[in-house]
């Protein structure tokens, strides 16, 4: 898929082009998408719709992206706790757990 620039990035944003696509499709097509081209809370939301589950901000770094995208496209399972925590960098993770 060609890569947008920043101008049609940002003229696709403030068009709103993307208000008439579904989830689904904003979601891809955002994922592939090297420049945000709708606000990313917007994005964010058709993600977690689309899946069916919360996505956490930091999935949305370059390796869950990844994930993200094969989960879009149904080749791949949601990922464990475990693993959304495994993105995180380890010296930066405290996970508490209730007793």
């Amino acid at each position: 898929m060609k890569q947008l620039t920043k101008e049609e990035a940002i003229a696709m944003c403030e068009n709103g082009v993307w208000k008439s696509w579904t989830p689904k499709q904003r979601a891809i097509f955002q994922c592939v998408q090297g420049r945000l081209c709708m606000p990313f809370a917007e994005f964010h939301k058709a993600v977690q719709e689309t899946l069916g589950r919360p996505v956490f901000t930091h999935e949305f770094g370059s390796l869950g992206q990844a994930g993200i995208l094969r989960e879009l496209a149904g080749t791949a399972a949601a990922p464990s706790m475990a693993e959304i925590i495994a993105l995180l960098p380890a010296d930066k993770t405290i996970v508490m757990v209730k007793p």
